[in-house]
């Protein structure tokens, strides 16, 4: 258990640093937070509300689309809500916002890997995944689909209605929108702690 809940909290700290590296790299948000920063723009910034609460309060709202999926929620997923959005926060207020080009793209780079590793990490503690996470994993348990084409298929969708509501698209999310998948595929069963039968 000391195991699983430190790679639960570290994988939820990474995600949230990646979420920070990405917004801060400029070139394009991953789909979640150009839904984020549609939000964010649209409706919580003019309230005073900052951009990680908005990431917090989108977990929150996609819980409610477990229910069809009947995921159940842990630790892992209370934890989420609160933890990264909270960090995302504190990496915006740690990495700069005027880097030169050549830093911004190794930026977005590692911080798309970065996210790639942090989901795995946290998702495979086993203490019940983060609200956008469970969504994806709720969606391969009920149909059997891999995956990097389901979490491909939800990034899209996202980064769609994201747009509709004014976030910033970019070269950035294209890359992150059909990278993620394969990350996460790749990096999802090297951290599966398997429970002892």
């Amino acid at each position: 258990m000391t195991r699983r809940l430190l790679q639960l909290f570290l994988g939820l700290g990474l995600y949230g640093l990646s979420i920070a590296m990405i917004v801060r790299a400029g070139l394009g948000l991953d789909p979640w937070d150009v839904l984020t920063q549609g939000v964010f723009e649209r409706f919580a910034g003019p309230a005073g509300i900052s951009f990680g609460m908005v990431v917090n309060l989108i977990g929150l709202a996609v819980l409610l689309l477990w229910l069809p999926l009947r995921q159940k929620p842990g630790v892992g997923t209370v934890a989420n809500v609160l933890v990264i959005g909270t960090v995302a926060n504190f990496g915006l207020d740690w990495i700069p916002s005027d880097l030169a080009l050549p830093l911004r793209a190794g930026l977005l780079v590692a911080g798309i890997v970065l996210n790639g590793v942090a989901t795995g990490a946290y998702v495979g503690a086993g203490l019940g995944p983060g609200p956008r996470d469970g969504l994806m994993t709720g969606i391969v348990a009920r149909t059997g689909w891999p995956v990097k084409w389901v979490r491909t298929a939800i990034e899209i969708t996202v980064v769609a209605v994201g747009w509709l509501l004014g976030g910033s698209v970019g070269l950035g999310t294209i890359l992150y929108a059909v990278t993620i998948g394969p990350l996460v595929h790749v990096f999802l069963p090297m951290f599966t702690i398997r429970k002892k039968g």
